[in-house]
């Protein structure tokens, strides 16, 4: 498939003077709901990849051909350009290079790769630690050097907010914007303090993550260069949500007519494509 439109899309969006909400997407269908409700991107993160593919929580278990594969599924679903979360890039900055390749042909329009430790080292256990620096700008050099197209987003990012503080946060921003990423990604910032320190030290544009409610107005996020702020991943928790309460009340004996909250007929003839996919069967298998 081509994926230029697609990330030329998403170039053209970092360069407005906006903030924009992505939409959670884990498959192809939520990508394409994505795209039929209006939003400007879809983000499929690392975590949510790990429980879609593997029924496991967030703890680096993936691989990146079961990554890049659920990544080209989504991709192909649709137009909506696609961000994602490379995590560490699975490995080092050789390893980086190989991530690289592949989500670029999946289709991807950008992606992540972040300086935390991953997975954790023995001893460790859930606590997080960020890699030396010196390493995080070797892993963002290698992929900038594996980018085959050149519209595909390279971001930089960093747990480093919420792991080892503002001045931290603003050397490997500053360091990761020196060797040439597109965009910074800051996952767990808080104050607009923090983000006001960070906006003044790079010019690059900017992605949230797990930030706090006092970085939810879009306006003021805008006027400091965030161009993609993300709202968590609750599409796919309501999903399992909503699996669990329609096989709870079936096991019950509820009857499936009775199960008010189903996909209509109508949503879910537009998500499968139904008159598409109706248009090819007239016209290659004859009308009979």
């Amino acid at each position: 498939m081509r994926w230029t439109n697609r990330r030329d899309k998403f170039r053209k969006l970092l360069s407005e003077n906006s903030c924009v909400h992505p939409g959670s997407v884990y498959d192809p269908i939520s990508a394409r709901i994505a795209e039929d409700l209006g939003f400007e991107s879809g983000m499929f993160a690392g975590s949510i990849a790990s429980m879609t593919v593997l029924g496991a929580p967030d703890i680096v278990m993936l691989t990146l051909t079961e990554f890049a594969d659920q990544t080209h599924r989504i991709c192909r679903a649709g137009d909506l350009p696609i961000i994602v979360d490379a995590d560490h890039g699975y490995g080092n900055a050789l390893n980086v290079m190989r991530t690289v390749e592949a989500l670029e042909n999946a289709g991807v329009s950008a992606l992540t790769i972040e300086d935390t430790e991953l997975p954790p080292a023995y001893g460790r256990g859930n606590s997080r630690r960020l890699i030396p620096i010196e390493e995080g700008i070797g892993k963002m050099q290698a992929a900038l050097e594996a980018r085959f197209d050149p519209n595909l987003v390279i971001m930089g990012r960093t747990s480093a907010p919420a792991i080892t503080g503002l001045e931290d946060t603003i050397s490997r921003a500053i360091a990761y914007q020196n060797v040439g990423v597109d965009v910074m990604f800051f996952a767990g910032m808080k104050t607009k303090a923090e983000l006001d320190a960070v906006s003044e030290q790079i010019d690059i544009p900017i992605m949230l993550g797990g930030a706090s409610d006092e970085l939810s107005d879009r306006e003021y996020l805008a006027s400091k260069n965030v161009k993609i702020a993300l709202q968590g991943h609750i599409p796919f928790s309501a999903s399992v949500g909503a699996v669990f309460e329609t096989l709870k009340a079936l096991r019950e004996g509820i009857s499936p007519k009775n199960i008010s909250h189903s996909g209509s007929n109508e949503i879910m003839s537009k998500v499968l494509r139904h008159e598409k996919y109706d248009n090819w069967t007239n016209k290659y298998l004859g009308d009979v």
